[in-house]
């Protein structure tokens, strides 16, 4: 079976200014899957950001419903996993740069470190790294 997908449907003021942050901060773009309304993030070979200008992402909808205002409330948390701890400051790092904004403090564990940001709409992203041994109870040289 073939591994599965994720694309996580994002509603977005500006899909060019969203394209260029997901850039800054080190993903690529699909072009085959983007267009002058939305930007597909590529986040790895199975993780997909669609980034959607709100009018765009609204003919999606059920019918009744509004767009949540990501800088008001929050409706979902995007979650990444990182390979090092250097890995989730440089991604959080790179993100504050990028113009994104700090989402809360940074999480400190014996066996998992992680950081948080919003992008240029206010959605709320966090990287992690978990030491799976230490995690699971396991000694750690």
């Amino acid at each position: 079976m073939a591994p599965q997908m994720i694309f996580v449907n994002l509603p977005v003021k500006n899909v060019e200014a969203s394209r260029l942050f997901f850039s800054k901060i080190g993903f690529s773009s699909n072009p085959h899957f983007s267009d002058e309304t939305t930007a597909c993030v590529v986040i790895s070979d199975t993780i997909f950001a669609m980034l959607l200008e709100e009018p765009k992402f609204a003919s999606f909808m059920a019918p009744g419903k509004e767009i949540s205002d990501a800088t008001k409330t929050t409706e979902v948390l995007v979650t990444l996993s990182a390979g090092s701890r250097a890995e989730v400051d440089r991604l959080a790092d790179a993100a504050l740069a990028a113009g994104g904004g700090p989402a809360k403090e940074p999480l400190l564990m014996d066996f998992m470190y992680g950081r948080s940001f919003t992008d240029l709409d206010g959605h709320h992203w966090e990287v992690f790294w978990m030491d799976p041994a230490a995690a699971q109870g396991e000694d750690t040289p």
